[in-house]
């Protein structure tokens, strides 16, 4: 027998307000390269064969992305694309995936969380993603620090460490989905700084595979300069 091909699935958030980019425009929907950013961000993972996504954003922006993004963009394949739904987005991160995870009926597979306003993943990383997670339940794209780090105390002095035993969490955040909805059960803390911090609590181990410096979070005017130089090259 050939070996099971499991669902999967994407829960892509998006619930940034672009107060940090000086816009009144959501910053997901700031246009990069003539484009909206999350339009991007979807595209990546629809191009992943079976691949279903859940939409998570704020209700007052639902209507936004209908109109704005799915029916303008007709040469683009979230246009009227069936593979997508659209969940609503909650007040914390926390209660946004899990309202993404409520969408996915089904009870086995794999599902990878990614920020939306991470638009230059690669198709690459999004497959390896999420055939590590097959094998390991728990997988995380990270990357090395460039820059020397130190720690600070409450008080305000300051040490040196080695930068070598830190890394930078990046998404996808890829997790077998019986396993990312039984973490999704515990109380919310304020130790959930991302989906790997809520599977940890259960006592699962992550494995951390290597990500892209590409791979940015736009959340400032600078950003946005990063990504236009990165899609242009």
């Amino acid at each position: 027998m050939g070996k099971q091909v499991l669902n999967k699935y994407a829960i892509i958030v998006a619930g940034g307000s672009g107060t940090r980019m000086k816009s009144e425009v959501p910053k997901q929907f700031m246009l990069l390269r003539n484009r909206p950013i999350l339009l991007h961000t979807v595209e990546r993972f629809l191009e992943i064969e079976n691949c279903e996504v859940i939409l998570v954003l704020p209700k007052a922006e639902q209507a936004y992305w209908q109109k704005e993004v799915t029916e303008k963009y007709a040469d683009s394949i979230v246009h009227h694309n069936e593979r997508i739904k659209v969940a609503d987005g909650g007040i914390t991160r926390f209660q946004s995936v899990k309202n993404g995870l409520a969408e996915i009926k089904e009870e086995s597979g794999v599902v990878a969380v990614h920020d939306g306003v991470r638009p230059l993943v690669s198709k690459e990383i999004i497959e390896q993603s999420f055939a590590e997670a097959e094998l390991h339940e728990a997988v995380v794209v990270s990357v090395s620090l460039k820059d020397s780090i130190r720690e600070v105390n409450a008080g305000g002095s300051n040490k040196a460490v080695n930068r070598s035993n830190y890394r930078l969490m990046q998404t996808p955040q890829t997790f077998d989905l019986k396993l990312l909805k039984h973490a999704y059960e515990q109380q919310e803390s304020p130790l959930f700084t991302d989906d790997a911090s809520v599977v940890e609590a259960l006592g699962n181990s992550i494995t951390l595979i290597e990500g892209d410096y590409q791979n940015i979070k736009i959340t400032t005017p600078e950003d946005m300069i990063i990504a236009e130089a990165f899609l242009k090259s």
